[in-house]
């Protein structure tokens, strides 16, 4: 879900080339939930192999890694571990929320209204555990590294990006910047025209950058207040936040009250979970500094055994998409390749 606070922020646009030659840490959870949700035919049912298995998230995840590849971009994943306790509402209620939209898909299709089926099967969306194993050994057969998290990926792809070992976080939530990540990209993912729901209207989606510190000099607030802002409209941990409260009314709560103690002896809190509690979480995640970053060839005879032999992708498509990367390096020279590696 993360945080609601889309309208807080002044997103700079960006392409894909200004990130050629960085390092970014994808949020791998976030990541496969946007390809399995988006990558749909016209009913909402999944692309499928001959066996009736789900390969949306494949098909994601190898078409868009490998642009980002042939753009010099250097992307690793990471993906959630164990959750905090404190989050098994949360998770508990977004089982029941996929049930429903489920069962609302199954009618939509029944009635034969499609772009509602399609909305309802997008919110259904599961990520099997077989479908994080395939894209773990897909990601490993590109060449990409992957990290497993202790806890929530974002917090470690935070980590990652403060101590300067990646130039940013992907995700299309904003938790990462409540986690201090200095720099945030949304829409690397998901780029392209998208038809706005219920409306015969197209927006063209672009990558954006978030600038963490020059937000929060434009907005007059410290990163703990940003913390406070983000737990009063809602966190994965407090889902929909305080009720009545949006992120203008808790920015002005967060100015009026810079204290954490003031500001929630004035509000309130129904919440099981103490505000404490999650502000203790995003300022000291638990995350591990045990990875590596070391990006390797591509492994063509693997990729093609997933992807073809497997689960029935054109070898011919998935061919060309290596060769357009290894003609590229070529050009490129030895030596550029062996930077890049």
């Amino acid at each position: 879900m993360g945080i609601a606070l889309s309208g807080l922020f002044n997103p700079v646009e960006i392409n894909i080339e200004s990130l050629s030659g960085r390092k970014i840490a994808i949020d791998g959870n976030n990541a496969l939930y946007q390809f399995a949700s988006t990558i749909r035919q016209y009913d909402g049912s999944f692309l499928m192999d001959s066996k009736g298995r789900v390969t949306s998230h494949l098909s994601g995840l190898f078409y868009r890694t490998m642009s980002l590849l042939k753009h010099g971009v250097k992307p690793c994943f990471v993906f959630d571990g164990k959750p905090p306790s404190f989050k098994n509402a949360t998770i508990g209620e977004r089982v029941n929320a996929r049930e429903k939209a489920r069962e609302e898909y199954k009618l939509a299709l029944e009635e034969e209204d499609f772009e509602r089926a399609k909305s309802k099967a997008q919110q259904s969306t599961r990520i099997t555990p077989e479908m994080f194993d395939e894209s773990r050994a897909l990601l490993d057969y590109m060449g990409v590294p992957v990290i497993n998290a202790p806890s929530e990926g974002e917090a470690q792809a935070s980590h990652m990006c403060f101590k300067g070992d990646v130039f940013a976080c992907v995700s299309q939530d904003y938790d990462s910047l409540l986690f201090n990540s200095p720099i945030l990209i949304r829409n690397l993912n998901i780029t392209g025209k998208r038809k706005l729901p219920q409306k015969n209207i197209y927006v063209n989606i672009t990558p954006e950058k978030i600038v963490l510190q020059d937000e929060l000099n434009r907005l007059g607030l410290f990163h703990d207040q940003l913390i406070m802002m983000g737990i009063l409209v809602g966190t994965d941990f407090n889902p929909k936040g305080i009720f009545g409260i949006g992120p203008k009314k808790a920015y002005d709560l967060v100015k009026q009250y810079p204290n954490f103690d003031t500001l929630f002896n004035n509000v309130k809190w129904t919440f099981d979970i103490s505000p404490k509690e999650i502000f203790d979480f995003f300022k000291n995640p638990p995350v591990t500094n045990d990875y590596n970053l070391h990006w390797k060839q591509p492994n063509p005879d693997k990729i093609f055994e997933l992807l073809c032999d497997e689960h029935n992708f054109s070898k011919d498509r998935v061919e060309n998409t290596l060769g357009k990367l290894s003609q590229l390096r070529k050009k490129e020279g030895q030596t550029g390749l062996d930077k890049f590696f």
